[in-house]
């Protein structure tokens, strides 16, 4: 995109944007892109030396040498472009707190939900609004999964496989499955919106891989659409953050994203709801964002909103995320067919009328409470049960 583009880059940012190294280990592998000659170094310390060289765009993933590479690049005094969230949602503080001290900036567009521009919303765009909740469908892989079970009737054991063999899936997708990868990105975005350095380890989460096929199909009798969606918004007192497989009612925007497309939603107090939706990850995607991070540092708009946003900033101290369990939201209860009806909707307190029954099992939408009121009522039941929240 840098060398396909060079004219339309250097138009945007107002100057020439013209790559000038590409730096790898391995300068022998095929990357199905001819490096124009010259270009294509293993040396980082001659790169980082070059005067000419005022951008240092990094992509390469893990957080231990990531970390090791973008401060050595900060320390040259280098802008930094950056596509990890990982080592963001890591290392954040530090990272920032050494590109203030260098005088450079950090640009990562990339790092949360690939080319939609939900960073640069939240940070220019939406800034005459107060943030009350930010959050979506993160994770390309998960929404696959969802949906071959949803359109197809499929186990989350065979989806998982052909997800694998399509290429969007992981030959280990734990941190993928598990809601560690949607954590690290609304860890992120709290930052954005709410200036909340929160651990990204204390988030709560419960990943796809618990996900059963008998809940997608409850939930769809039911007029849902189940989708593991991150949420950060205003508590009572302070912001609560959650990633859960989510029940989404089917008149909804977010319930008709499929396939492997993320979305996001903003809510801000003046502007209200704002949707986007778009791939999250794919070469190309991930590449219109870190190029336009690259225009937008050459042209100098970066450095304007780095200093303006108080990301990771110093003093502020890494605190865990406040607990979903004293959320009142309502909640989706499946049970297995052996209950009745009337059975649950004494233990969840709703009418008979609204429960279903089905070859998936008995399930139901609560009215608001918190899920330990939910637990405390079903008692010894909470243990075969599946509850998951209702946007």
């Amino acid at each position: 995109l840098l060398l396909n583009n060079h004219a339309t880059n250097s138009r945007h940012a107002g100057r020439e944007v013209k790559m000038r190294y590409g730096v790898d280990l391995d300068l022998d592998r095929d990357r199905g892109v001819t490096f124009p000659g010259g270009t294509l170094t293993d040396d980082l310390d001659a790169v980082l030396a070059d005067p000419d060289v005022d951008i240092v765009v990094q992509l390469i993933g893990g957080t231990s040498a990531a970390r090791n590479i973008m401060l050595k690049v900060l320390d040259a005094g280098k802008d930094v472009v950056t596509a990890n969230k990982a080592l963001l949602a890591a290392h954040g503080a530090e990272l920032f707190q050494r590109a203030r001290e260098r005088g450079c900036c950090i640009s990562f567009e990339a790092a949360v939900a690939g080319g939609i521009p939900v960073i640069a919303s939240i940070s220019e765009s939406l800034t005459a609004n107060r943030i009350e909740s930010v959050g979506g469908i993160l994770n390309g892989t998960c929404n696959f999964i969802i949906t071959q079970m949803q359109e197809h009737g499929s186990d989350y054991s065979d989806v998982l496989l052909k997800a694998q063999e399509l290429g969007y899936a992981e030959a280990d997708p734990t941190l993928d499955v598990n809601g560690s990868d949607t954590a690290q990105k609304l860890a992120i975005l709290a930052q954005l919106a709410f200036e909340l350095h929160v651990d990204w380890e204390t988030i709560p989460r419960k990943g796809v891989d618990e996900l059963a096929l008998q809940d997608i199909q409850m939930a769809d009798a039911l007029g849902y659409r189940i989708k593991l969606l991150a949420t950060a918004a205003i508590g009572e007192s302070e912001p609560v953050l959650s990633v859960s497989p989510t029940l989404v009612c089917k008149d909804e925007p977010l319930a008709s994203v499929s396939g492997a497309f993320n979305a996001v939603q903003i809510v801000g107090d003046a502007v209200g709801p704002v949707f986007y939706q778009g791939y999250g990850a794919g070469e190309m995607p991930t590449a219109s964002a870190v190029v336009s991070d690259v225009i937008a540092t050459a042209c100098g708009r970066a450095a304007l909103t780095f200093d303006r946003m108080r990301l990771w900033s110093a003093g502020d101290e890494k605190v865990s995320a406040p607990s979903v369990e004293d959320a009142s939201v309502r909640w989706f209860v499946r049970v297995p067919g052996e209950f009745t009806c009337e059975s649950l909707a004494e233990a969840i307190v709703v009418d008979t009328d609204s429960v279903c029954e089905c070859d998936a099992g008995v399930g139901a939408i609560s009215e608001p409470c918190t899920r330990r009121e939910i637990q405390t009522r079903l008692g010894n039941l909470s243990d075969s049960v599946t509850i998951l929240p209702v946007l």
